[in-house]
């Protein structure tokens, strides 16, 4: 659809560039969630339990009825200087029916009530339902959501005042400016979160100096100049997520945790994970094990000229480094000194409302479609994580752009969480399998990877745990889980806030809050009762720890990488930039 498109002139054609929009929100979670026959009643449970004549459903439905007459009596009998009857109210945080617009109009506050109203029911419906709680029970949860969500009377034009009051007041410009929103994102392929135009990865994100000093299929391997005139004889290796792009550890100067690390005085390496194209579609868990973790553990040794370093992993990064660990720890090698994992599951029992997409059927279709070669789509994987939150990732930016017409603004983060990354098919069907669905790398001796029957407690060198207190993607009650399995000495701390906010919480701006304890527990409830809050970042806590693994001090090395791995490129190198 061509961007010169005039909606004034050919107003079908705008109609039809909305249907597509609303079309395509879904499309890729329609595509990701397919797969998941469930059976309309789960075993177990008497149909004739949550049948139209059960009492459970007949209170549900009285109690709604109820309501809806007297909010309906209610907004008869009021007079024009009355307030409207409160009949409902948006849960706490909803900000959605903040504009006054929703209140002067009679017949706005009757919508927004009584979609409250509805919502509440459906919340309660699936609450009410008689089905045990588990995977079933917790679907059932979030397919309410997702429906009381996209049915808000603020996501429509004929039932939101404010694209209204807008339209008036910009004399249409809003109008105009929406639809060409639209336009620019069906030409994008995804809803704008924030100003594009704003960002250049290489400019002012991703924008710490250093080289490439390696690169092979699957990573290129970043070294950051030094800030410091010492540093500790031991380097520190960062293993991102291969599900996203390295930078969320290295936005912008003030919120860079790869800057603040080095300007602690460490030597940083940075593996920054190749976008996979067709090409790279053959790749597995194995070869990112091998050719990835192990790969930059042996060159960054090779460039510092030590025999151990630190080693940093985040997300499904920290997965991916502690495998390879218990790989290397298998072969009789003890090349790293510390571990430090943010935001990681090891123990993958309780896997959050991600879980939700996961059962044998979605794996098996998974592992029947590109688990022998192939790639999962990035913009795929990108609508599931916005749709875990879709009031605030999807319909807040569908409302703001298309029906106000306004520009999102400048958000470095929300620039990173939409540059999508794609997975090769092979491994992610490994991951989903083995991890999410059997949940074996818990287990001693029961996964083989590179060779090598897995035993996390082999990993047994002192490790520094992160995990994020509000965190929907990786639950902390499952990541404290992770102690249990390493075989060494773990330091625990909570951070406050959610998967990215709670990891990337700067120490000069000293926000937030974390939380610590001695105790050793096993049960992460235990361990907060005895716990303290501390006010601010947890980063310095962190840097203080890791002082005690860098060795000697020794002078910064002013010429990065070596005679082995020279310098390829400036970082941060081109893997980065690719786009999927």
């Amino acid at each position: 659809m061509s961007s010169n498109f005039d909606p004034k002139s050919d107003p079908n054609a705008a109609m039809q560039a909305m249907l597509q929009a609303g079309t395509a929100m879904f499309e890729n979670l329609s595509k990701f969630t397919a797969a998941q026959q469930q059976p309309a009643m789960p075993a177990g449970v008497n149909p004739a339990a949550w049948s139209a004549e059960s009492d459970a459903v007949k209170a549900l439905q009285q109690d709604w009825m109820t309501k809806h007459t007297a909010l309906w009596q209610g907004m008869l009998g009021k007079t024009p200087d009355q307030p409207a009857p409160a009949i409902a109210v948006p849960q706490a945080g909803d900000r959605r029916f903040d504009n006054p617009a929703w209140a002067e109009s009679p017949v706005y506050d009757y919508l927004r009530q009584a979609y409250l109203l509805n919502s509440d029911y459906m919340r309660q419906l699936a609450e009410a339902a008689p089905v045990p709680d588990g995977l079933s029970k917790n679907r059932m949860r979030f397919a309410a959501r997702q429906m009381i969500d996209a049915m808000s009377p603020s996501n429509f034009v004929a039932t939101n005042p404010e694209f209204i009051k807008t339209a008036l007041e910009t004399n249409g410009e809003s109008l105009r400016q929406g639809i060409a929103n639209l336009i620019g994102d069906l030409e994008k392929g995804r809803i704008s979160m924030t100003d594009d135009a704003a960002f250049e990865v290489g400019r002012n994100i991703a924008a710490s100096t250093g080289s490439v000093v390696f690169e092979n299929e699957l990573f290129q391997l970043i070294q950051y100049t030094p800030l410091t005139e010492k540093v500790g004889e031991r380097p520190c290796l960062i293993v991102p997520p291969c599900i996203n792009k390295f930078y969320i550890l290295d936005l912008q100067p003030e919120n860079s945790f790869v800057r603040y690390a080095v300007e602690q005085g460490n030597t940083v390496f940075l593996v920054s994970w190749r976008n996979p194209g067709e090409a790279q579609g053959h790749l597995t868990w194995d070869d990112y094990i091998e050719q990835g973790a192990l790969t930059a553990i042996g060159v960054v040794k090779d460039i510092c000229g030590t025999d151990q370093i630190n080693a940093l992993g985040f997300c499904v990064g920290g997965t991916l480094l502690s495998s390879a660990l218990t790989v290397a720890r298998g072969r009789g090698d003890n090349s790293v000194a510390s571990l430090t994992l943010l935001t990681t599951l090891l123990d993958f029992s309780d896997t959050g409302e991600i879980g939700y997409f996961v059962d044998e059927n979605s794996v098996a279709t998974r592992e029947a479609t590109i688990g022998k070669g192939g790639l999962l789509r990035g913009s795929e994987l990108s609508t599931v994580f916005s749709s875990l939150r879709a009031n605030d990732l999807i319909w807040n930016y569908v409302v703001g752009n298309y029906l106000k017409g306004n520009k999102p603004p400048a958000f470095d983060l929300l620039y990173w969480n939409s540059d999508a990354t794609n997975l090769p098919g092979p491994f992610l069907a490994w991951y989903l399998r083995n991890l999410y669905l059997e949940n074996s790398l818990r287990v001693p001796g029961k996964l083989e990877m590179c060779g090598v029957k897995a035993n996390l407690g082999r990993v047994d060198m002192p490790a520094f745990l992160l995990a994020s207190r509000e965190d929907h993607i990786v639950p902390w009650k499952t990541s404290y889980l992770g102690r249990g399995l390493l075989g060494g000495e773990t330091t625990f701390v909570l951070g406050a806030s959610g998967h990215i906010a709670g990891v990337i919480n700067p120490a000069a701006k000293n926000k937030r809050s974390y939380w610590t304890s001695a105790s050793d527990s096993s049960n992460a409830d235990e361990w907060f009762e005895t716990s303290t809050e501390n006010k601010g970042s947890w980063w310095p806590l962190w840097a203080e720890w890791l002082k005690g693994f860098n060795g000697k001090q020794i002078a910064a090395r002013t010429k990065l990488g070596n005679k082995r791995h020279a310098a390829i490129e400036p970082a941060p190198g081109r893997y980065v930039k690719e786009k999927a």
